[in-house]
């Protein structure tokens, strides 16, 4: 068979500045998911279902979908999308903390034994997709990636959205029954090096929960520029597992919503990765591509062997084509490579040559050939793009200037592969932005600067930024004085190029003063920025300056502690600073304005928030802190002092205690009145029963709910009539037992 190739993307350092997301369509069936993009090489389906029904049947899912990654770093090219709510939800950017989409409705798998096993709480929405398949070697793998919108507030939490993928067949075991496999099934979604199913409670930011494996999508977005919705997912992980060649095996991909049917998970699937057998022949790029760019990237080139040949010696000759040519576009490469005994995979490195030609994008095409293990000769093929250019758009300002100030701020943005990019501007400035000086003592007139962008690689692109001038008023000198907590401050500006005689319009937050028109200073000012606009006969100008305040207030306090159990008490310490009043509100209910920095008791019965306003004359600032308030009791539905009420268990539950009485005669004589002999006990979970005659011989002994003695020996003989001895072991509920013992007569 021929395979195509899957593209690894190394996990680098690396963003891209694109507007690209991640694309979701719900154009193919769920069996057409599974045939043409799911499978690998290796591999062959059928029996494909969903949620129980056939999938040729089932038409196209919301929930079930084909994804690519386009021009964005998320892990995965492309491939399979199963999602707890529609998969259109998982696209970029991530706007909000909660996102669902679950309209029209996706369906429900509370049903399904795996998902409830994983998810060990209340499983409602989602899909539940899976196949019969056989394998042409002795391993089986795919690679995958689970995102959340639970991430992180709910990690952990009751709401562990549930996946897994359940592998039943010859040689698999494991807790997951179905008919037909006694032997049981086995979740292959697991942490690498355990057998710890990956969830939302397993794998996250807290650092029991193997933060290793989680990638944060928050306000710093790890998937550049936010190609997802979701707030957080694993990083790249590979489901594998141990199979027998030829022989047929059921597997069960499935994710659902546990708890309630909102904040949307996803698992991807990695294209064409369910393979079996076969040298993989797979290209690791910066670009996350097939590409590689002269004098900028390489890739690593890797061959990667089955499990099956692992303790031999496996030398590939490999056939190398396409329109590059090796030593004179990129370096030379060892052929054929050898596999020693215990390793799976070779890396060979492609470095392009940067000859400085323009090749039109050559292309290298790497194939090898192996034999399964069933005898099947299997194809591996992957082809690499040589890039000669890479080309830097440069979107730039031109401003045009009424009035000639001091000097003039143009910006310039890149874009492209390969940021982040460095600027440099005529006469020596750097950065995004750069200020120019206008030209003195012209009325009208442009001139022209060069701005070159380079990306990290030194690819660069030059444009060029014109300024146009039309006149030479402006604010030659603007500065201010600071104020107080009062309207102490003051600004001031100097104008120099005027045309006539300049008329001055300030404006700020002392705007109610009337002093604030047509004069060059303006006094009595509190804190805050201030806005100068100026025209002549001829032009305007506009100009500002933020007055600083001296000394301001600071509010600031310590509540200790910051939760407990209702009643809570709590001291509450002022530590604000610059400030002689303070306005309290307590937040349950009590309130208190005071000129002292004494400590505050308050109590609460409900969770609150306290609010402090600290100020000094017309300053302010405010501080707040939330106390959270329990219910603690005991929360156990058994103890006799269950609270349902409660939130928090404080370790007060108590049990009830057994309770026995115990007859002394029977009569087993069958006319059904005291044929056997039991115990009669309240709250009891257990008893064990044991009845010995005068020698000391065990004839009678069980364990349950209630056993009893029907006067026959452990034989199946009638007992004869006389004196016994009895002993039993009455067990309740948290431990609680009782023990006793004494004698009886059986009468016949």
């Amino acid at each position: 068979m021929i395979s195509r190739i899957t593209l690894f993307v190394c996990a680098l350092a690396f963003s891209f500045a694109s507007t690209a997301q991640i694309t979701v369509t719900n154009t193919f069936t769920p069996n057409q998911m599974v045939q043409n993009v799911l499978l690998g090489f290796g591999v062959t389906a059928s029996n494909i279902t969903v949620n129980g029904s056939p999938a040729n049947a089932n038409g196209i899912l919301g929930n079930v979908s084909f994804f690519t990654s386009g021009n964005t770093n998320f892990p995965i090219q492309s491939g399979m999308l199963l999602t707890t709510g529609n998969g259109v939800g998982a696209i970029g950017p991530n706007t909000v903390g909660s996102f669902t989409n679950n309209v029209p409705a996706t369906a429900n798998v509370s049903m399904d034994q795996a998902l409830n096993y994983i998810a060990n709480g209340t499983v409602t929405n989602g899909v539940v997709l899976e196949f019969d398949f056989i394998p042409a070697g002795d391993t089986i793998s795919f690679n995958y990636l689970f995102g959340s919108d639970e991430y992180p507030e709910f990690s952990p939490s009751t709401f562990n959205d549930a996946f897994g993928f359940i592998l039943w067949g010859p040689g698999v075991s494991g807790p997951y029954t179905m008919a037909g496999y006694p032997a049981g099934g086995s979740n292959i979604a697991v942490i690498p090096g355990t057998a710890t199913p990956v969830t939302i409670n397993n794998v996250g930011p807290g650092a029991t929960q193997n933060p290793a494996y989680y990638v944060s999508n928050l306000a710093n977005a790890a998937y550049t520029p936010n190609a997802l919705q979701y707030d957080g997912t694993t990083t790249l992980l590979s489901a594998n597992a141990s199979v027998i060649c030829g022989e047929t095996y059921h597997i069960k991909l499935c994710i659902s919503n546990v708890g309630d049917q909102a904040y949307d998970s996803g698992v991807f699937l990695q294209a064409n990765s369910f393979s079996s057998e076969a040298v993989e022949i797979a290209v690791a790029t910066v670009s996350g591509d097939t590409s590689i760019y002269e004098g900028c990237t390489d890739a690593n080139l890797m061959f990667i062997r089955p499990q099956t040949q692992l303790g031999d010696t496996l030398i590939i000759t490999y056939d190398i084509g396409g329109t590059a040519t090796e030593l004179a576009d990129y370096n030379d490469l060892i052929n054929p490579i050898t596999f020693l005994p215990g390793v799976d995979t070779i890396a060979l490195n492609i470095t392009p040559l940067a000859d400085g030609i323009s090749d039109n994008n050559e292309y290298i095409t790497i194939t090898a050939m192996t034999i399964s293990s069933c005898g099947d000769t299997i194809i591996s093929t992957g082809t690499l793009y040589i890039v000669d250019s890479i080309p830097i758009p440069i979107v730039e300002t031109d401003p045009l200037v009424q009035c000639a100030n001091d000097s003039v701020l143009v910006s310039a943005s890149a874009s492209g592969l390969f940021p982040p990019f460095t600027y440099s501007w005529t006469g020596g400035q750097t950065g995004t932005t750069a200020y120019f000086p206008t030209i003195q003592g012209t009325m009208t007139g442009s001139v022209d600067y060069y701005v070159t962008a380079t990306n990290s690689c030194g690819y660069s692109n030059t444009d060029t930024v014109t300024i146009t001038l039309n006149q030479t008023l402006m604010v030659d000198t603007i500065w201010m004085g600071p104020a107080t907590c009062l309207p102490t401050g003051y600004v001031s500006a100097f104008i120099s190029g005027q045309t006539g005689v300049p008329f001055y319009t300030w404006n700020g937050p002392g705007a109610s003063n009337p002093s604030f028109i047509d004069a060059s200073v303006w006094e009595n000012l509190s804190s805050g920025w201030y806005y100068l606009h100026v025209t002549d006969n001829v032009c305007e100008v506009f100009d500002s300056m933020f007055v600083d305040i001296l000394n301001p207030p600071i509010a600031q306090f310590s509540a200790t502690p910051p939760s407990g159990c209702s009643p809570l008490a709590v001291t509450i310490v002022n530590v604000s600073q610059n400030a002689s009043n303070f306005a309290w509100d307590f937040g349950n209910g009590t309130t208190a304005t005071v000129t002292n920095m004494d400590p505050q008791s308050q109590i609460f019965a409900e969770s609150g928030v306290i609010r402090l306003i600290a100020s000094e004359g017309p300053c302010a600032d405010t501080a707040y802190q939330a106390i959270t308030i329990s219910i603690c009791g005991c929360t156990d539905p058994l103890g006799i002092n269950y609270n349902p009420l409660a939130t928090v268990d404080d370790g007060s539950c108590e049990y009830p205690i057994p309770t026995v009485e115990v007859p002394n005669v029977f009569s087993p004589n069958e006319d059904d009145a005291n044929d056997l002999f039991f115990l009669n006990t309240t709250n009891a979970t257990s008893i064990t029963l044991t009845i010995l005659n005068r020698w000391g011989n065990t004839v009678y002994e069980n364990t349950g709910i209630n056993p009893a003695w029907n006067g026959k020996a452990q034989s199946g003989a009638d007992c004869q009539e006389g004196v016994y001895f009895y002993k039993y072991r009455v067990d309740g509920l948290n431990g609680a037992f009782l023990e006793g013992h004494g004698f009886l007569h059986l009468v016949r």
